[in-house]
Order: C-alpha cells, then sequence, then structure tokens
C-alpha cells in the first residue's frame, strides 16, 4: 500500500511545533527548538538511510519543496543519487573553479606577484576552456590550451600545464569531478607531448638591431594588421602577448602613455609605456577604423590577432628565422652598445626587475620620463635608413 503524500497544509507548516513533520513520500519539514524551519527530502537504499536539505521555510514554500521531493523521488526510483545530481548541477565552469581555487590559495602565495602571475596564466591561455564545466574537461581539451605554447614557449606551456592540475585536482577534491586528472604529466601528457629539453632552444632568435630600420622600412610597405602589431611591438620593445591582448582602456593617447594591467603581464606588475611618436601614430590611426575592444583586432569578429600572426608574417617577409620576441633583445642590444641610457632604464623598459627585494622595496618609481627619452630615441634610429655601418651616438 502506497504512503501518501501531500499530508501537510500551509496552516499546519506556519504553526508546527519543534519535531519532524511528514508530507508522505519522504518529504520532511525539521522545526528546531528555536523555531526555525527547513525542508529536508530522507530516503533508504539497500537499507542505507540518506538525507538532504530543500531549504528554509518559508522562503522555500510548500509547493515548492513538494514539486522538489518529487524530482528526487523519481531519481531514486531509477537509481540515480538526488545529491550527486544536486551537486553536478551546482558544478562550476573552469573559471569559476579557478577563481575559488585561487580565492582559498590566497594566504599561501610567496608575494602578490607570484598570485598576479597564477591568476594571469589561469585567465589569459585558459580562455578555451574558460566555459567549460570543470567534469567535461579531458585530455583533448588540455591540450587545446598547451599546444599552441608548448613549442614556441615552453618554459610558460610547462607552469601552465602545472597550474591546469592544480585547478583539476582542486576540483575533484570539491566533488566536481571524477577520474584521471587530464593535466597529469607522469603516466599521460608526457606520453603525448614531447618533453621540454627537446624543444628549448635557448635565447629567442634575435634580428641584429643594424637592420632592423631597414626590416621596419619594410614592413610599412605591409598594410595588414599584423604588420601594424609588428611594428608596434618593435617601437615599443614589448612582448608579443602584451601586443595582441591590447585592448583600447589601456591607452591614453593625450598622456601618449600605454598601461599594460598587471593580469598581461609576465612579472604580474601593471607596466606603463611611454609611446614615441610613430608608435603613437599607429594607435591613432587604428582608433579611426576600430572595430573592437582590441586594438589589433583579427579575423574573427571581437577577437584579437592569433598568436601565430607574427610568425606567419616573418616567413612571409622571409624572414622566418627571427622571433617577434628577438626585437626585444635588439633593442637591449642597440640601448647597450649605442647609447648612454643608463642599463636600469633600458631594463625597467622592457619590464624586467632590476636590483634585489631590498632595492626594489626602496625604489617605487618606473623612471618614465627617463623612459619616454630612451623610446623615442629607439623609435628615431628605427625609422631612419641610413648605411649599416654609419651609427649616431644617441645620447640620454
Amino acid at each position: 500500500m502506497a504512503r501518501p503524500l501531500n499530508k501537510l497544509s500551509d496552516a499546519e507548516c506556519k504553526a508546527a511545533k519543534p519535531g519532524m513533520l511528514g508530507d508522505g513520500g519522504g518529504l520532511y519539514l525539521d522545526v528546531k527548538p528555536e523555531g526555525a524551519k527547513s525542508w529536508c527530502f530522507i530516503w533508504k537504499r539497500d537499507g542505507k538511510r540518506s538525507e538532504m536539505g530543500l531549504g528554509a521555510y518559508p522562503t522555500v514554500k510548500l509547493a515548492k519543496a513538494r514539486k522538489l521531493a518529487e524530482e528526487y523521488r523519481e531519481a531514486v526510483a531509477e537509481g540515480r543519487d538526488p545529491i550527486v545530481e544536486r551537486r553536478k548541477d551546482a558544478e562550476p565552469t573552469f573559471a569559476e573553479c579557478a577563481e575559488t581555487f585561487l580565492a582559498t590559495m590566497e594566504g599561501q602565495w610567496r608575494n602578490a606577484t607570484h598570485r598576479a602571475q597564477w591568476r594571469m596564466t589561469l585567465t589569459r591561455y585558459c580562455e578555451p576552456i574558460a566555459a567549460t564545466k570543470v567534469s567535461e574537461i579531458g585530455t583533448e581539451l588540455i591540450l587545446k590550451v598547451l599546444n599552441p605554447l608548448w613549442r614556441s614557449r615552453p618554459e610558460t606551456a610547462s607552469r601552465l600545464r602545472g597550474r591546469l592540475e592544480r585547478v583539476l585536482d582542486f576540483a575533484k577534491a570539491k566533488g566536481w569531478r571524477s577520474g584521471e586528472n587530464p593535466a597529469l604529466w607522469r603516466g599521460h601528457l608526457k606520453s603525448i607531448l614531447p618533453a621540454r629539453q627537446r624543444l628549448t632552444r635557448g635565447h629567442h632568435a634575435a634580428m641584429p638591431y643594424r637592420d632592423v630600420p631597414a626590416f621596419l622600412q619594410r614592413l610599412r610597405g605591409h598594410e595588414a594588421m599584423s604588420a601594424r602589431a609588428l611594428e608596434f611591438l618593435i617601437l615599443t620593445a614589448a612582448r608579443s602577448g602584451e601586443v595582441l591582448g591590447a585592448t583600447w582602456l589601456e591607452f591614453d593617447l593625450e598622456a601618449r602613455l600605454w598601461t599594460v594591467p598587471a593580469t598581461r603581464m609576465k612579472a604580474g606588475k601593471a607596466h606603463r609605456v611611454p609611446l614615441s611618436k610613430p608608435a603613437l601614430e599607429i594607435v591613432a590611426a587604428l582608433r579611426n577604423v576600430r572595430t573592437s575592444n582590441y586594438v589589433f583586432s583579427g579575423f574573427a569578429e571581437g577577437r584579437p590577432l592569433s598568436n601565430m600572426a607574427f610568425a606567419q608574417l616573418l616567413k612571409r617577409m622571409n624572414a622566418a628565422q627571427f622571433t617577434s620576441h628577438g626585437f626585444r633583445s635588439a633593442f637591449r642590444d642597440w640601448a647597450g652598445d649605442l647609447t648612454t641610457f643608463s642599463r636600469e632604464v633600458a631594463e625597467q623598459a622592457l619590464a624586467h626587475r632590476v636590483g634585489d627585494s631590498t632595492e626594489l622595496a626602496y625604489r617605487r618609481a618606473d623612471a618614465l620620463e627617463k623612459r619616454r627619452k630612451l623610446m623615442a630615441a629607439w623609435a628615431a634610429y628605427c625609422t631612419t635608413v641610413t648605411d649599416a655601418t654609419v651609427v649616431s651616438m644617441v645620447r640620454a
């Protein structure tokens, strides 16, 4: 004989005394001695009693509690576990899970820079899986994130893989996923991806600085967006990721300044870049025809240029032996060989840390005005094509 359902009324729920009042079918109103009331659903399977809360009364009204109980009775009858299914419904996306993980780790970071580096890598590079539920992330998606970086930026890719593994381990501990971690190296990705030591080639191939002016003149003959982005990269001595991800909100054209936020910097610290006249002209021209939030828009609507754009452009220009990152080396060699700007100013222009922790603690300024003169001198050098053997000394 089936147990009766819907035994309670709204009036009975309101006047209920401390104890457990059954509505039938496993639905109960739990009334605490202090008067607090909440719904719970109780069932048995294989002699084991299970219980789950359905919310507080009267926030969850009687009719709503009955509807939930009916859904859970069906799940039990079909051999499913209502608790597991509800947890599944609350499962976060990778981006949400990563944010929760970072919050739990807040007190364990070595410093603010370390914290910012984790956040940057888990946002910038993980966009392909950001909206994916953590239980749905498998090896194929992990490789989709890692493959674009594995050969070109092995150190970054290795760190990213380790951080992906940590986040997915966290998701498993929270009950949001099960099974093997698809970002695991030993016994898994190690069998798929080549070992880093076979790929690391030392320094990025850099064009000699004496060849940069002539190359820049050739580059200006190309109308592609990638050409404008590479020209801007050369003039600012910035990293490719910083340029490709640049948004309009980062620019103050009146102040001739580009501020790259900490989340997009390798060191996890915001970096101010003074814009020389040629660099400013590139941005100003693109602003008049902008089609998205990104300064250097790609072919896909609302997306920036691909991280392969520079490599493909250099190949078309018969300069595939060089890398976009190598232009930073060209800039640094030029500054050291042909100018009297101090080492510290040149290193700050590259957003490198200069000095030990004590020195850094006392020196808070970023030498912006000195760097402005340095970048103006670099732009003048790059945009003046002369006999490669005749070079004038540039003074600070």
